[in-house]
């Protein structure tokens, strides 16, 4: 696998120039030698854990969760990770510690996600012993600085777009699953405060991490995420939230949300609490990453302190935070459209008709090829937007074509398998037609997870 970095930076890393990634690598490797996979069982399908919550038809007030205690100077600026060192070499060589890192997760989504997929899109909901072991092989620290617990030196936003494509060749709805708490936690990792990251992050880098999300879509006809009709109206205390979320991961055991809201003409990013009084949940089942559990979330004047407000108000940290979300998105899209070329390819090759395989037909083999050279597509700008990312550059223009392309082309992807298929490719003993239906999600979903 190719990876575009922003600089040069081959060969064998010591322990003194070591990559940030390669500390975590180190740690997941130490997992791999433990025998995670066998020790939460979930090598063989027979063993495959039962799955909890959120099954459809409930609304409920979201549970009280746990009491996150609040130090620190308030207003203080927190730490921050630093952008990822640009030689300005443009070099599409993974270094030692990206490549092994992609070789531990992509082991993880073969080995784990892969056999619980088509049960968890089933019960829309992902299994308990999944979502623990993706927290033992350190998702929810990939993104936070050293300095508050995580792993990071420097900016991840391109290891965070390697381990999403790689778990989303697993499968795309229990990647979402998987990443959203560590999501939330990059999100007060890149813009809290001393007193936010003090508050929350220590429960994400300890051992009982709270399930969390991003709540930026709504259920209104032509709603742009950037102008969100949830609004926020400043109180005596605080802020008061009004509004609707809709297509919110695991938002029925969520502890923790992130929800945009438009603050005097300006969208706003909040930290809501799940016992925040006023706060209820409805299942909301959707056509595809139906895995994640996705829920609608509702604000009927929901009463936040002063010191919930995330980043600036002014819009800026909103839309960085969007922009960071569709890269995401792109990356989960790149894993899965990989995850169809892998089929599709031996299937073709395998089947026969009229005495020979359907592969040697012009135009099962031109679509076959069309997939591959479209997926590359996909896969080239979601890299060139990661780098630019990484290195603390305007990425904007990149994500923006990043997005368009995963959007499309995924799409296409995901018919044309299921097109190459033939009368397979509409049933469910194949996985080709979960993929069609999760791609199709590239262009509609906004936040719930960011790199």
């Amino acid at each position: 696998m190719n990876h575009l970095r922003p600089g040069g930076r081959n060969g064998l890393a010591s322990t003194e120039t070591r990559d940030p990634i390669g500390y975590l690598v180190a740690g997941l490797n130490r997992v791999a030698q433990a025998d995670l996979l066998d020790r939460v069982g979930l090598r063989k399908q027979t063993e495959q854990a039962v799955f909890s919550v959120t099954r459809a038809g409930f609304t409920a007030l979201t549970k009280a969760g746990r009491t996150f205690s609040r130090s620190g100077s308030r207003g203080a600026a927190g730490a921050r990770p630093t952008a990822a060192v640009d030689t300005g070499v443009f070099d599409l060589t993974p270094t030692e510690d990206e490549q092994m890192l992609v070789d531990v997760v992509s082991e993880f989504a073969a080995e784990v996600l892969r056999p619980a997929a088509a049960e968890a899109d089933h019960a829309c909901a992902a299994p308990d012993a999944m979502l623990k072991a993706s927290l033992e092989i350190g998702l929810p620290i990939l993104g936070l600085p050293e300095a508050v617990g995580g792993i990071s030196a420097e900016r991840s936003a391109m290891a965070g777009t390697l381990v999403a494509e790689a778990l989303a060749h697993g499968d795309m709805g229990l990647a979402v699953a998987a990443l959203s708490p560590g999501s939330v936690a990059t999100a007060i990792g890149l813009w809290g405060t001393d007193e936010q990251q003090q508050t929350y992050l220590p429960a994400f880098t300890g051992d009982d991490v709270p399930a969390a999300a991003i709540a930026l879509n709504e259920p209104a006809v032509l709603a742009d995420v950037l102008a969100p009709r949830t609004t926020a109206t400043r109180v005596p205390d605080g802020y008061r939230l009004d509004g609707v979320k809709s297509l919110v991961a695991r938002g029925a055991e969520a502890e923790l949300f992130i929800v945009g809201a438009d603050l005097g003409g300006s969208p706003a990013l909040f930290l809501v609490e799940s016992g925040a009084e006023g706060l209820s949940v409805e299942s909301d089942p959707t056509m595809g990453v139906r895995a994640a559990a996705m829920t609608r979330l509702a604000l009927d004047g929901v009463t936040v302190p002063e010191h919930a407000l995330l980043g600036a108000a002014d819009g800026t940290t909103y839309t960085e935070l969007v922009r960071l979300s569709r890269l995401a998105w792109c990356a989960l899209a790149v894993g899965t459209a990989q995850a169809v070329l892998d089929y599709v390819t031996p299937y073709v090759k395998d089947r026969h008709a009229f005495g020979e395989p359907i592969a040697h037909r012009q135009s099962v083999a031109f679509m076959v090829a069309d997939i591959a050279i479209e997926l590359q597509a996909m896969r080239l700008l979601t890299y060139r937007a990661a780098a630019r990312a990484a290195a603390g550059k305007d990425f904007s223009r990149e994500v923006a074509l990043a997005r368009q392309v995963c959007a499309e082309k995924g799409m296409k992807i995901g018919l044309d398998g299921v097109q190459l298929l033939g009368g397979h490719g509409f049933v469910k003993e194949h996985p080709v037609e979960r993929w069609y239906r999760d791609l199709r999600s590239i262009g509609i979903m906004e936040g719930t997870v960011l790199v």
